[in-house]
C-alpha cells in the first residue's frame, strides 16, 4: 500500500478496505499455519506466506482440503529470527521523480 492509485474519495476507500483484507487474510493463515505447527504467529515469516499464498491461488484445485493443510505445513516451515523489540519491518523509500 505505498501509493494508492485511485483519484475518487470513494475508491480510495475502497482501497484502503482492499489492503486491509489482504493484511487480515494473510494474518489468519499465518495464524492457521502456528495452530497446526504448534509455534507463535509471529515466528513465521510474513512475506514467505503472502508467496505461497499467490503461488497457491494460482494452482488451487477444485477439492482443495489437503492442498490447503500443505500449504499451512509449507507457510510454517519459514521461521524468522528472534527480533525482540521490532515491529514493523524497515521503510521502503520512494525515490523522487526526475521531472
Amino acid at each position: 500500500m505505498d501509493v494508492l492509485s485511485c483519484n475518487t474519495p470513494e475508491m480510495i476507500a475502497k482501497e484502503i478496505w482492499i489492503y486491509l483484507l489482504a493484511y487480515n487474510l494473510i494474518r489468519t493463515l499465518m495464524a492457521q499455519s502456528a495452530v497446526h505447527a504448534g509455534c507463535l504467529p509471529n515466528e513465521l515469516s510474513f512475506k514467505h506466506t503472502l508467496q505461497l499464498w499467490l503461488a497457491w491461488g494460482r494452482h488451487a484445485q477444485v477439492d482443495c482440503h489437503d492442498s490447503l493443510m500443505g500449504m499451512l505445513t509449507a507457510i510454517a516451515q519459514k521461521r524468522v529470527g528472534n527480533r525482540p523489540g521490532r515491529i514493523e519491518p524497515r521503510l521502503k523509500k520512494r525515490r523522487p521523480k526526475p521531472y
